[in-house]
């Protein structure tokens, strides 16, 4: 697909749980498909409520093409039931996530794929391949991905359509489990769609959360026989949040390595590292690890077991790091840690079964210790950094940096079989 100059985010017809036929909304909603970590994090969905969205995005089956065919035959069923409803004309929707003094605010909408969007991870090629077969199946965007730009930090164009709405009266209202609350508005009127074409037209974004979707999308439209550009496989469904007046959180994404136990984890490093072992919790850990300077890793193997890495061989550094990239990008943690000890050091294959990624510090520590494995606890990497790399046309080493907050999963729903769509 021919690249264009902006961003196009199109309204579409939302599919959204009508509120009678479901026990709460709060009980429908889930966080994207790949912060289900828990060990019990499904089934704990899956009773909140029968038509909980997880069943959409994580069916359970022996098989690949049993669990896709069954997310699409639970969509349709959910559709001929009235349980998932079609809003009746095209929309942009206004989505307000708000917890504290964590206020966000942007636009989902069915984003073109042929703008100027920035990815700065790589993807997994088994994951996309999947989520590619779920969608293909089922003909629907489950969950829009994040996407951020930077707008002029003043309430005009698409900011100012964005304020005016949420004065007024929401779709829908509820609040999660993780204590946020969420909001969400239609924006239908043409001059306020024309207001927020006509500012995208000269933005570009930043994949901040969501890469194998993005890829996904990609995949599904290549590989549509004749698809044009007009086509509903042609745009992928997004949030799109102006950084700018509505920054974003960033947090680390840890590593799970379930088949390298902590004893022998230590004694390969050899000296590539300076190593010590840090007493206390894992708050504790974390800490240590936010006032070391420079290249710097916990290790744990459990609760109570935290090491930490700094001080790295520069001579090991300049044998396995690769000499084509910005020096910010040769300095990144997430860098050091798959050219040197993920690949040198330890051999960890590049395979989902052998490298976990999880968000949150604790169920990375527990999942480490259930597989007798080895978690490596990392830091985040700023927003700018990020941007500055992509603009560059630098990919980060996959999972390095995590955006937030995410938007819930449930809220609204894309269908690819109405050609309004």
């Amino acid at each position: 697909m021919t690249s264009t100059d902006g961003l196009r985010l199109l309204p579409f017809r939302g599919l959204r749980y009508a509120p009678e036929r479901v026990s709460s909304l709060t009980a429908v909603m889930s966080p994207p498909y790949d912060v289900v970590v828990r060990p019990d994090g499904v089934r704990h969905l899956e009773t909140a409520d029968p038509y909980n969205i997880v069943r959409l995005i994580l069916p359970h089956a022996a098989d690949p093409t049993t669990r896709h065919r069954q997310a699409a035959d639970t969509l349709h069923r959910w559709r001929s039931e009235g349980v998932l409803t079609q809003d009746a004309e095209p929309a942009l929707y206004v989505y307000e996530q708000r917890s504290g003094e964590v206020l966000q605010r942007g636009l989902i909408g069915a984003l073109r794929l042929d703008g100027p969007v920035l990815p700065h991870e790589g993807v997994i090629p088994e994951v996309v391949e999947d989520r590619a077969a779920l969608m293909r199946a089922a003909a629907a965007n489950f969950e829009p991905l994040l996407l951020s730009y930077r707008g002029e930090g003043t309430a005009t164009g698409a900011a100012a359509v964005i304020e005016r709405v949420v004065e007024g009266t929401p779709l829908l209202a509820t609040t999660t489990e993780d204590g946020f609350a969420h909001r969400l508005w239609a924006v239908t009127d043409p001059a306020d769609l024309t207001a927020v074409n006509d500012d995208l037209a000269h933005r570009q974004a930043l994949i901040a959360d969501g890469h194998h979707r993005w890829a996904t999308y990609q995949r599904l439209y290549e590989q549509r026989p004749g698809g044009t550009a007009d086509s509903p496989w042609a745009s992928g469904l997004v949030l799109l949040v102006d950084t700018a007046r509505y920054p974003l959180q960033v947090r680390a994404i840890h590593r799970v390595l379930p088949h390298l136990p902590p004893a022998k984890a230590l004694a390969d490093l050899a000296g590539a590292f300076r190593t010590r072992v840090l007493p206390g919790e894992l708050s504790a850990a974390l800490e240590a690890l936010e006032e070391t300077p420079g290249t710097a890793f916990v290790l744990a193997g459990g609760p109570d077991s935290f090491h930490l890495l700094d001080r790295p061989d520069p001579g090991l550094l300049d044998r396995t790091i690769r000499r084509d990239r910005p020096g910010a990008w040769r300095q990144l943690d997430a860098t050091v840690l798959h050219s040197v000890l993920l690949d040198e050091v330890w051999h960890i294959p590049d395979h989902p079964s052998d490298i976990g990624y999880l968000h949150h510090t604790g169920a990375a520590v527990e999942q480490a210790a259930r597989h007798g494995g080895t978690a490596v606890l990392m830091r985040a990497t700023s927003e700018e950094t990020v941007r500055q790399l992509a603009e560059q046309g630098v990919t980060m080493p996959r999972k390095s940096t995590s955006f937030g907050p995410k938007p819930a999963t449930g809220l609204v729903l894309r269908t690819l079989d109405d050609p309004m769509n």
